[in-house]
């Protein structure tokens, strides 16, 4: 009981310090940088290839292990008509409207370009401009589980 009589011990509950909004900004953000990490990767002519830490059983011992496995990245962008690229931005798996007109996709000319609007959507998406969007995301989530 020495040491225990020697800390400071107090009664005290942890508390949500991270404000919900502020979150699925972060979220979206997360995404929006590897959307961009893919984008640089095709421009310079490499593959981008993200791993994710993954534990496994071991059939013939049944001992668990972890492994590092590449990550499934979907591209939001493709290629449209007449040689442009088009880009969705997506929440989960709900693509998100991106003005009133309920338009679903941003139309650049080059890979350049498309580096550019992932990088000016980030900064947009850190000064708040999507939370609307994604609000109406989350809200058509929970009414599609009935909630």
């Amino acid at each position: 009981m020495t040491v225990l009589s020697a800390l400071k011990l107090v009664s005290a509950t942890r508390t949500r310090t991270v404000d919900p909004v502020q979150q699925s900004r972060s979220k979206l953000v997360e995404k929006l940088n590897e959307q961009l990490n893919i984008a640089q990767a095709k421009l310079s002519g490499r593959a981008y290839a993200p791993t994710k830490l993954r534990t496994v059983t071991d059939a013939a011992t049944g001992e668990q292990k972890t492994v590092e496995v590449s990550k499934r990245v979907r591209e939001w962008f493709w290629n449209g008509d007449a040689g442009v690229i088009n880009m969705s931005v997506k929440y989960g798996a709900t693509t998100l409207y991106l003005n009133k007109k309920n338009a679903t996709a941003i139309q650049v000319g080059n890979q350049q370009e498309l580096i550019d609007v992932i990088k000016s959507l980030i900064t947009a998406t850190i000064a708040g401009e999507f939370d609307d969007a994604i609000a109406n995301a989350k809200k058509a989530t929970r009414e599609g589980f009935g909630k």
